[in-house]
């Protein structure tokens, strides 16, 4: 049974972007275009929207070089990019598929080469065409043991560093698929249906099958909940309640250990309700060391954790900005600089340097970051013309939504 044309949907999705992005603004909208009938659909919309708004929209369509009609699939998104008046570019995964988990890391370099393209171009937020049957699909999934994260209509690119002050807007979280497509059909418009999404193989298309004829539950909003919010603790440490919600746990673990996957469940849910009873311990999750100790809880960067994962020497170059272990940007005015961690470092640094980080909590002190001049032997904490700058505050920020619109995010830049 094909569901009843909905003349509300235009109206319904331009409320939801005038809620989140500026007008007459010179950077464009990044929009991920694959050419189903979802994102189709968010493109006629979006560019609609946006010519009536003085605003651009860059369309971004990733190949994944794993379907030999890929081609033709990027061919045709580029065409309907293009007839709906927006840019166009094509993003390609190339290199070496890995045999297990191919459809996260798949998902993952998507939202890497998106991430990338966008802030090339100058955006600020990218446009996904998620829908009510995507978060139902993705509600069995983790009821059946997925790893998926929720759903969100506003929300920080999950690509890190490369998504660092871009955010994700899903204006049609609140519409069914066969709405989107009858309007489609209404408009004479075309689109393409992958046929992975029937493949049994897949986790995400046997919850679509199993979910055929049930009516999604409307989309609320989700707040980080008890416990407040994590605060800052210096530059790249936090400090949490004992109360904290398992949400905002799993910001503050991700954004100071520097890493781009939050935790979730059972280990994250052990960790919270370790906390909530008062236990008095010292643990490692995501990369970050929480201790919790009386009424203080505090999470650091795990010096042991950049060991294991083997952070090498990075060398600056001058005039770009690079991002070090996740955490914090540097920039070299001149040549010579290297970023290494203190780890293995620290009795070679300067007395002075040596006071300074020994007033950080001695399981963190060797990940922070030191810098080398031209191969020597002796790091320093600050270097000459040498501007290092923390993300771990402004990530934080993003990911517990104390932003809520566009502006937030350009006038961060500013």
């Amino acid at each position: 049974m094909r569901l009843t044309p909905d003349n509300d949907l235009t109206a319904r999705a331009f409320t939801r972007l005038d809620a989140r992005l500026t007008t007459e603004a010179e950077r464009p909208v990044a929009l991920a275009l694959s050419g189903g009938g979802d994102s189709v659909a968010l493109l006629r919309l979006a560019t609609d929207w946006a010519r009536s708004r003085g605003r651009s929209v860059l369309a971004l369509t990733v190949d994944h070089r794993l379907n030999a009609e890929s081609g033709g699939w990027t061919a045709f998104a580029a065409q309907a990019a293009r007839a709906a008046g927006a840019d166009w570019r094509g993003l390609s995964w190339d290199g070496d598929k890995p045999k297990t988990g191919l459809t996260a890391a798949a998902r993952a370099a998507r939202h890497g080469l998106i991430a990338d393209a966008a802030r090339e171009a100058g955006a600020r937020v990218v446009l996904f065409a998620h829908t009510a049957d995507d978060i139902a699909e993705a509600d069995l999934m983790r009821a059946q043991g997925s790893t998926l994260g929720r759903v969100r209509e506003w929300s920080p690119s999950p690509a890190w560093p490369q998504g660092q002050g871009l955010m994700l807007l899903r204006p049609l979280l609140g519409e069914r698929r066969g709405v989107l497509r009858d309007w489609l059909s209404g408009q004479g418009a075309d689109w393409i249906e992958d046929p992975a999404n029937a493949d049994p193989r897949f986790g995400r298309s046997r919850a679509r099958q199993a979910l055929v004829g049930a009516v999604p539950e409307t989309p609320d909003a989700v707040r980080v909940g008890a416990g407040g919010r994590p605060t800052m603790d210096g530059e790249a440490m936090a400090r949490v309640d004992r109360d904290i919600g398992a949400r905002a746990l799993a910001a503050a673990l991700v954004c100071v250990g520097g890493g781009a996957t939050p935790p979730r469940g059972a280990r994250l849910q052990a960790l919270t309700a370790r906390l909530k009873v008062g236990e008095d311990f010292a643990a490692t999750l995501c990369g970050a060391r929480i201790e919790a100790a009386g009424d203080g809880v505090r999470v650091m960067r795990e010096a042991g954790e950049l060991g294991r994962r083997g952070i090498a020497s990075m060398v600056l170059t001058p005039g770009v900005e690079a991002v070090w272990d996740g955490r914090f940007a540097l920039r070299a005015e001149h040549p010579g600089w290297s970023v290494v961690a203190a780890r293995g470092r620290l009795a070679s640094l300067s007395d002075a340097d040596r006071a300074w980080i020994n007033r950080l909590p001695a399981a963190t002190r060797g990940a922070w970051p030191v810098l080398v001049r031209d191969g020597g032997l002796a790091p320093v904490l600050a270097g000459e013309g040498v501007e290092r700058r923390a993300l771990v505050a402004e990530r934080l920020r993003l990911a517990l939504d104390e932003t809520t619109h566009e502006d937030d995010l350009i006038s961060a830049t500013r």
